[in-house]
């Protein structure tokens, strides 16, 4: 039987003033609707707050971009959802993590690459190098365009307007010891941005099948090197920063592990050890959120172990 659309959309979800609402399985969802900024489009933000949250003992912080694909597959575009709430609740009650809270922004639709794309690196590109990034991104998207990433202002939403609005609002610490940032894909490469812009912010960053070609081929691709220049000059001090990446080698993550294995190489020569980086592969696995949700236990236990 086929089913529209629009019919496929509509039906299985939760709607409060026409927005998509995530249900949790564990804990609870605070839903803030259009959270305004200065700097980029409002966005809804998607707080999730576990059982044994009371307001009153502070807990840690972990932003994730994509918030719309973290906790309901039954609202997702694929039916496919990470499951933060499940696999968090079960960590904190074995005792394998910090009691924390997730803060799930949610990602604007069509401008989501340009949020996510770093912008330092793009615009260290020779004109002919973006000219062909534009090139690329355009037959991705199907249609004329000249790309610029805002990722810089996407990253001053976050620092500058919705961690403060977090720390007045719940009970957490707002150190860098107890805020960590993590996404997959695009939100790879943004979460990598974000530790290197904000290493006084940031003290932990899981990227996650990091979509390090940053268009959707390998070939006359210059994104790649500039990422890795970006990584050289910019990776935060090993001393008190953790870095976590993975991927697969099916579907787009099959581009991702010759580059990550550079990229590990760059994380050796600036000090990075098993202490405080972790690299993983899994042969097999492919880029979604059925895969990342499988191996989501590793990232959180690296990031937020006791």
């Amino acid at each position: 039987m086929k089913f529209s659309l629009l019919a496929l959309f509509v039906s299985a979800i939760f709607l409060t003033h026409g927005q998509v609402i995530q249900q949790a399985v564990s804990g609870k969802i605070d839903h803030l609707e259009n959270f305004p900024s200065q700097f980029v489009e409002a966005r809804n933000i998607d707080v999730w707050l576990p059982a044994n949250y009371d307001g009153k003992k502070k807990f840690s912080v972990l932003y994730m971009h994509d918030g719309q694909m973290l906790f309901d597959p039954e609202i997702s575009w694929n039916k496919q959802a990470w499951d933060v709430d499940d696999v968090a609740t079960k960590l904190m009650r074995e005792g394998k993590v910090r009691d924390f809270i997730v803060v799930g922004i949610w990602n604007a639709g069509s401008k989501r690459h340009s949020d996510y794309f770093p912008q330092k690196p793009f615009e260290n590109l020779t004109q002919l190098e973006r000219d062909s990034v534009n090139s690329q991104l355009s037959r991705r998207f199907s249609q004329d365009l000249v790309f610029q990433p805002n990722s810089d202002n996407y990253l001053k939403f976050i620092v500058k307007e919705l961690k403060p609005f977090i720390d007045k609002k719940y009970a957490v610490f707002t150190n860098q010891k107890n805020t960590f940032i993590a996404g997959s894909s695009m939100g790879g490469l943004i979460s990598m941005y974000a530790i290197c812009e904000y290493p006084n912010v940031f003290g932990g960053a899981a990227c996650i099948s990091t979509h390090w070609i940053g268009s959707h081929t390998a070939e006359n691709n210059p994104i790649p090197n500039a990422f890795e220049d970006y990584l050289r000059n910019n990776l935060p001090s090993p001393k008190n920063h953790r870095v976590y990446f993975d991927c697969g080698d099916q579907t787009l993550d099959a581009f991702y592990p010759a580059i990550q294995h550079q990229v590990d190489e760059i994380m050796k020569s600036k000090g990075f050890t098993a202490k405080n980086w972790f690299t993983g592969y899994f042969p097999g696995k492919n880029h979604s959120e059925a895969a990342w949700h499988e191996r989501l236990d590793i990232p959180l236990v690296f990031l937020l172990g006791k």
